[in-house]
């Protein structure tokens, strides 16, 4: 999952704890019957999760996990690259059906190693889905918490907003909150679920 699918996620749970604690604010209503006022928080759920402990730590894992994924791939790269150079400057002096066996050959493994490629990626972004959903579960609670703490009805985030001068921005009580329930979270190899990896292979052939 990209981080802008985990926000968008994230900030589904926001709109769940909206609901639940708009209901809960009856108590807070000016007279009876009447609806209670409104009270806006805000935050930025992009710069919380970036900038916090376990949303760093996350990016970090993941680009070590890219950077030895391009280290044990890189050999065989240039293995291909070499044998498509070699099979390029033979091309002239082979006989036909020897040229065509080899550049079958050559086809079938540089297919094998695409799918490998692919398959190496697919399991990374699996693993940064999961290291992401366990920040999500840890996020929803903070939010409620948050909100329940300030008689908060609402809980935008900031990119949903045009103006609201009386909002109260509470990214840095989100950070401070989930960097002390969850500094850090281990990204490990995960196979993405079947609908996700079939877009990702989908995107890989249209670029």
């Amino acid at each position: 999952m990209t981080k802008t699918s985990f926000l968008t996620r994230a900030f589904i749970v926001a709109g769940t704890i909206f609901l639940a604690a708009a209901t809960a604010q009856s108590s807070y209503a000016a007279a009876p019957g009447a609806a209670p006022a409104a009270r806006i928080l805000i935050i930025d759920l992009r710069r919380a999760i970036g900038s916090s402990k376990v949303g760093q730590s996350i990016q970090s894992q993941v680009n070590d996990l890219k950077s030895q994924a391009q280290a044990t791939l890189n050999g065989e790269a240039e293995g291909l690259k070499r044998e498509r150079a070699s099979l390029e400057q033979q091309a002239a002096i082979l006989a036909a059906d020897v040229k065509a066996r080899k550049l079958k050959d050559f086809q079938l493994r540089a297919m094998a190693f695409e799918k490998k490629v692919q398959e190496r990626g697919g399991l990374i972004q699996g693993g940064m889905l999961k290291a992401n959903q366990q920040v999500e579960e840890a996020l929803g609670p903070i939010l409620q918490g948050i909100m329940a703490e300030r008689q908060a009805t609402v809980l935008l985030d900031r990119s949903a907003v045009l103006l609201a001068p009386n909002a109260i921005d509470v990214t840095g009580v989100v950070v401070q909150r989930l960097d002390m329930k969850m500094p850090a979270v281990k990204v490990e190899l995960a196979p993405l679920p079947p609908g996700m990896a079939q877009a990702a292979a989908r995107q890989q052939q249209v670029q």
